[in-house]
C-alpha cells in the first residue's frame, strides 16, 4: 500500500490521505484479481470461502443443541479499522 498509494501521491492532509487509501483499498478488495487467490478478487474469494465452510459444516453433521438459536454462516459484522490516537 505504501508503494502504490502513499509514496506515489501527493496528500494535502490526513483526510485526503485517508480518502486515497480508502479508494485504493476498495479497488484492491473488489476490482483487482490476486494471483495467490487463483486470480479472483479478495471479495470473490471471501464469498467462496464462506460458502465452502458453511457447506463443510453442514456436510460434517455438526448439530446445535435443540434449544440453541440457529447460527448464521459467514461473517455477520464488519470490523472497523483501528484509528491511531494522536
Amino acid at each position: 500500500m505504501r508503494d502504490e498509494v502513499l509514496n506515489e501521491s501527493l496528500s494535502f492532509g490526513f483526510e485526503h490521505a485517508r480518502s486515497a487509501v480508502a479508494e485504493w483499498r476498495q479497488a484492491f478488495d473488489t476490482a483487482r484479481p490476486h494471483s495467490s487467490l487463483g486470480y479472483q478478487t479478495a471479495a470473490a474469494f471471501a464469498e467462496t470461502l464462506v460458502a465452502t465452510s458453511c457447506d463443510a459444516s453442514r456436510d460434517a453433521g455438526f448439530a446445535s443443541p435443540p434449544d440453541a438459536e440457529p447460527a448464521t454462516c459467514g461473517v455477520t459484522e464488519t470490523a472497523e479499522a483501528p484509528i491511531a490516537a494522536g
